[in-house]
């Protein structure tokens, strides 16, 4: 922890970091500590009624620190001799405009919560609806195959209609639909990309149903083959790479359309043509199938089967683009890249201020102004403060941490999801892609 000293509220001066012990409620500023930036902060901080505030040298502008009192019993021995300080004077006006925009900023908040418990809610009803169509397509094909549409349809309707896509992560309570979160992630970051390159409805529609049941060949796979810990063996890798052709027959049964078959097929194959069943290469990979390869192949890393190999959603777009970039049609990784921003939800960061954070929310068209969940001890975990980026203009983020990085009071604050899972917000109405 940086050292810190006391001042006398007299010795406030534009540069200072200052500490508040003050609840959070208590003051009309975004934060409890900041680095003071006009005289106007100054007058606020000079009507909250404190005698002294605390300091951190080494986060001061230089030459901004003055000389720190010498110790709270001299301070106090002091101001015992002192005449009696006359009454403070009435809070500045500046004071009542920043506590109207406190309380603004709480309202914020709290709405905030709000959709976002509606958001999860429409995420746990879609992956319930996921749930019954894998569990039925084959018992109840044409029942679950429109069950299906259903679904796409609903969510490719609130994705278009919507001026703006915000990318909500999701907690840990997914009620048992583990299974189905990455058949819905895939569906959603698909979406997103081709929604960003404006293809039509209908060919978005074709694209959601084939990331939705891009995996449906699974069924003829061993789970021993599926869920095995260890590196798999060639035949076990030649068992399983038939899921693939698999899958594409069981679209043809179903009576899919030839493109959601293309992507069931070949959503394994590679830019460069070192993907799988048949080695495609470059633009002889349809462009739907291209989109789900990268969204498939980002969630994996984000959630593999053994989750202590996953990596964190900047490191997973980071080795995407550093270390694979090859294996992805160019423009569309960085088509998905920008839309989840070089931060995207989940991702654990520090801000400029010092303070620490996790991305909970970001705005496809405003990817570097996300909304982040802010650790701050003295607030109670379930009232965490959300602070949107893009009001707060004076602040950026300065880089990202791995979980291993962050103190582990900070982490159980956060709770950086051991699933990263997506949905979106698409709607005016402030609800969420909602799927029954």
């Amino acid at each position: 922890m940086l050292d810190q000293a006391e001042i006398s509220i007299e010795q406030l001066r534009v540069g200072l970091y200052v500490h508040l012990d003050l609840k959070w409620f208590e003051h009309p500023f975004a934060f409890s500590h900041f680095k003071i930036k006009d005289e106007e902060q100054i007058q606020v901080l000079r009507g909250l009624g404190l005698r002294k505030v605390r300091i951190s040298p080494a986060l001061c502008d230089p030459g901004a620190t003055p000389k720190p009192l010498a110790s709270d019993a001299a301070a106090d021995s002091a101001a015992a001799s002192a005449p009696a300080p006359a009454p403070p004077p009435a809070p500045a006006p500046a004071l009542s405009a920043m506590q109207q925009a406190k309380r603004a900023m709480v309202e914020r908040i709290n709405q905030q919560r709000e959709q976002a418990g509606q958001i999860e809610k429409a995420f746990l009803d879609a992956g319930r609806t996921i749930r019954s169509i894998e569990t039925n397509l084959f018992s109840k094909p044409a029942a679950s195959v429109e069950q299906a549409n259903q679904l796409i349809t609903q969510i490719v309707d609130s994705i278009l209609c919507a001026p703006e896509l915000a990318i909500h992560v999701m907690g840990d309570k997914v009620g048992g639909e583990e299974q189905y979160v990455h058949s819905l992630n895939v569906t959603m970051l698909s979406m997103m990309i081709a929604r960003d390159i404006g293809l039509p409805h209908a060919v978005i529609s074709m694209l959601g149903m084939g990331a939705l049941l891009h995996d449906i060949g699974h069924k003829n796979v061993s789970d021993k083959i599926l869920n095995k810990p260890e590196a798999l063996t060639r035949a076990e890798q030649n068992a399983y790479q038939m899921h693939c052709e698999h899958g594409a027959e069981m679209a043809k049964q179903l009576g899919l359309a030839p493109a959601v078959a293309a992507i069931i097929r070949d959503h394994h194959e590679l830019y460069d043509g070192s993907g799988f069943p048949r080695g495609l290469k470059g633009e002889a990979i349809s462009v739907l199938t291209r989109i789900v390869s990268i969204a498939d192949h980002y969630d994996e890393l984000c959630n593999p089967f053994h989750l202590a190999a996953a990596l964190t959603p900047h490191d997973a777009l980071s080795q995407m683009f550093a270390r694979q970039r090859d294996k992805f049609d160019p423009k569309l990784l960085q088509i998905f890249i920008r839309c989840l921003g070089v931060y995207p939800p989940g991702t654990v960061v520090q801000l400029s201020n010092g303070v620490l954070g996790m991305v909970a929310t970001v705005n496809t068209s405003k990817p570097m102004k996300p909304i982040v969940v802010i650790y701050d001890a003295a607030v109670p975990k379930h009232e965490a403060i959300l602070v949107d980026m893009e009001r707060e203009s004076s602040l950026n983020i300065v880089k990202s941490l791995k979980p291993a990085q962050v103190p582990q009071d900070v982490l159980r604050y956060l709770s950086p999801r051991k699933r990263v899972s997506y949905y979106f917000d698409a709607s005016t109405g402030g609800q969420g892609a909602a799927a029954s």
